[in-house]
Parts: structure tokens; C-alpha cells; sequence
């Protein structure tokens, strides 16, 4: 199988690698790290004996030479390791600890405190367009996202089928996360109507027949597996009244493929426009998980109903990021960017569609969708796609 290079770049120390399953994490610690001591918590005899006694860990890497690297999978399955962990750190061993997990809940909720800071955070996302080169589709990346155990096998809407099976499965119920499963897994496929939209959680509520407070310890589950997040408003200096609730979006378009109802009263032109906006949002919040230079990530709306999909902010500048599922640009599109910029003049505006061609519109740059996409690398600055003195 064809070796693809990621964009990430790891910490040089020790480090936690967070990412939802499926996105690469063990096999680039496997690559990147080969000769490491490595310890999978997915192997059941691991997990078993690794739980009842944590030492452990400590005889294992005393029989081997104090100088190298440990690779912990899935560490959240057996959080009292951590502090075995932070310990052999405090003591300076020689060892560099990388420790993965699909899951940040259990380590929340055991009160470790990521090794006190002795330890980097980073994450690992869906494969980029830039990652994926001359093989990126974007017709195709809209239908089975860019989940690399997706990208990979003979069959992906197979794969795709499964991955929420497994999650409810492996995570959910074997964990005991929630005490119907069957609630959350109609939970799972109401709340695939707010990728890409305003989360309003009365409503999820309502459509999945479970009280309010069920819904809000549901999300924090979503979030707390990797599998959603969200973005907040960009309130910064607003001259106008903003909309307070964050834009939801699950973490993958495939994902969201396989969770969304699809049948005859649904049009097919707003699942795949969801889709659209969601493959932008996952390439923006790898794009800034990556990057050295920081990049903070939001929506922009009123409360007059004013919008605009994505708001980047940095030392780089304020860019206004606006997606269209369409061929060709009307004005009523820019309309969105139009008002962000009345109410930032220092900001900048991008709107990406579908179409061929790139173009200055009203003083809104008009991108090919899989363009913006292809040529969006970690050391890329959206400012450097508009022409001189625009």
C-alpha cells in the first residue's frame, strides 16, 4: 500500500497524540518511531495486565536500554498509567513518552492533568487535500471523506457503514459512557441535521425523544471521542449584535455521509452542500492544528441573520471564509462577505464555489473549492492567495 506523508510535524518531546480512530495516529508513530517500545492498550492481555498493575510499565522498559521511544496506544484505556508515566519523566529515564488516544473523557474524568504539563498536546485529523496530491477528489472526498482507514480499503462505503457501529461498540457501550444506547444512536442520527449549522440542542432534543440535559451529555461524549466539534463566534470589537450559539460539525464528511437519513423528501443538493462545508471545516481545523503560526478558527452571524461560514484570525491577518455549493457566483452569494467586511474593513474575503475559475469579485476572491483546498499546507497564509494590493 502507497505510503502518505503527513503534514504533521510532532513535538519534539514528549507528547499526547488525541485523534478519533482511524485517522492514522499508530500507524505514523510507527513509522516515525520504528525500534520504539511499543505498548497497545487495544490488545485486550495488555489492557488486562497493564490495569491491575500499573508498575508494570516500569519493568517492562527496565529490561531494555533507557534510551529511545514508548509508544502508549489508545492510552485512555487504562489511565492509571499516567502517572508511571509522568514519574519515569520527573525522574529523567532517558525515555520519550508518545502517548495516543481516541478519547480524552477518561483521562478527564481520572483527575490526570496530562502530566502536568510535562507533556505537549497535538492531534491528528483526516487526510488533507494537500496530503492526498494529485489523488485528492473532491466529488469523492464529499461522499466517503478523508479518513484514512476509509481512503485505504477496496470497499469504503463498507468501512464508512461500520465506523459508527464501532464506536458505539468499542467506545460507547463498552465503556458504559451511556446508559441507553439506543437513545444515543438516534441521537447520532438527529444531530447529523446540524453539520454545518447552528446547534440548537431544544431541537435535537425533540427529534430524538430524550430530555434536553440528555442531549447536552451526549455532545460532550461527541466531543469527548473526537468525533465533533464546534466553532464559536467571532465577537471581537463587533459593532453589532451576534448570535451567541457555536456551529456544529462532525469531524469527517464521510462520517457525516453515513449518519445523515437520506430518502426521497431529502434533496440531495443540501446533504452534499452540508458536506461541502464540512470538508472546508475539517481541512481549516487541521490546517491550524498543524501550523506553527497560530490560527484561531470561528463562524460569524448576527442576530439581523448576517453570515459568514468561517472566520480565520491570527497574526496573518482576519480572513472571512464563505462556502457555495454552486457552479457559478450571483451576487446574493457575496452578500454575507459583503457585511463582514463593512463591519471589519481590515479583513479579507474568500468565497470558495464550485466552478473552474479564480477571480476578484467586488473585492471578494473567488476560489475553486478543491483548489483552496489542494494548495492549503501548514505553511500556506490565505493571505497569499490574493493578487498584490488588493
Amino acid at each position: 500500500m502507497e505510503v502518505i506523508d503527513r503534514l504533521f510535524d510532532p513535538p519534539k518531546g514528549h507528547y499526547f497524540l488525541f485523534g478519533p480512530r482511524g485517522t492514522g495516529k499508530s500507524t505514523f508513530a510507527g513509522r516515525h518511531y520504528p525500534g520504539a517500545v511499543s505498548v497497545d492498550l487495544l490488545d485486550p492481555e495488555a489492557a488486562r495486565s497493564l490495569s491491575a498493575r500499573p508498575e508494570r510499565l516500569r519493568e517492562i522498559l527496565a529490561a531494555r536500554k533507557p534510551v529511545g521511544f514508548v509508544v502508549i496506544d489508545e492510552v485512555q484505556r487504562v489511565p492509571d498509567l499516567l502517572p508511571v508515566v509522568h514519574a519515569l519523566i520527573e525522574e529523567k529515564a532517558g525515555w520519550k513518552f508518545i502517548l495516543t488516544g481516541s478519547s480524552t473523557r477518561k483521562i478527564r474524568r481520572a483527575g490526570v492533568n496530562l502530566l502536568g504539563g510535562r507533556a505537549m498536546l497535538a492531534t491528528m485529523h483526516p487526510f488533507m487535500a494537500a496530503e492526498l496530491g494529485d489523488a485528492f477528489r473532491l466529488d469523492q472526498a464529499l461522499k466517503e471523506g478523508l479518513l484514512p482507514v476509509v481512503v485505504s480499503p477496496d470497499e469504503p462505503a463498507r468501512t464508512l457503514g461500520a465506523y459508527p457501529a464501532l464506536y458505539l461498540r468499542a467506545e460507547v457501550q463498552a465503556e458504559g459512557l451511556v446508559r441507553n444506547v439506543g437513545n444515543f444512536a438516534r441521537f447520532l442520527e438527529a444531530v447529523s441535521f446540524s453539520h454545518g449549522a447552528v446547534l440548537n440542542v431544544a431541537n435535537v432534543a425533540r427529534e430524538c425523544e430524550v430530555e434536553r440535559k440528555v442531549v447536552e451529555g451526549f455532545l460532550g461524549i461527541l466531543e469527548d471521542l473526537l468525533l465533533a466539534f464546534r466553532f464559536p463566534v467571532f465577537t471581537k470589537r463587533a459593532r453589532r449584535e451576534m448570535s451567541s450559539h457555536p456551529k456544529f460539525f462532525l469531524f469527517d464528511a464521510g462520517v457525516f455521509r453515513s449518519l445523515r437519513p437520506a430518502g426521497p423528501l431529502d434533496r440531495p443538493e443540501e446533504i452534499e452542500g452540508q458536506a461541502l462545508e464540512g470538508i472546508v471545516a475539517q481541512h481549516l481545523r487541521a490546517w491550524a492544528a498543524y501550523s506553527a503560526v497560530r490560527r484561531d478558527l470561528f463562524f460569524w452571524r448576527t442576530r439581523a441573520g448576517s453570515e459568514v461560514d468561517f472566520v480565520v484570525y491570527g497574526p496573518e491577518g482576519l480572513f472571512g471564509i464563505e462556502v457555495k455549493n454552486v457552479r457559478s457566483i450571483r451576487p446574493s452569494d457575496l452578500r454575507g462577505l459583503r457585511s463582514f467586511r463593512d463591519e471589519y474593513p481590515q479583513g479579507k474575503a474568500v468565497l470558495l464555489y464550485r466552478g473552474k475559475e479564480r477571480f476578484l469579485r467586488d473585492n471578494v476572491l473567488c476560489v475553486p473549492c478543491g483548489e483552496f483546498l489542494g494548495s492549503l499546507h501548514t505553511r500556506l497564509s490565505i493571505d497569499s492567495l490574493f493578487p498584490p494590493g488588493s
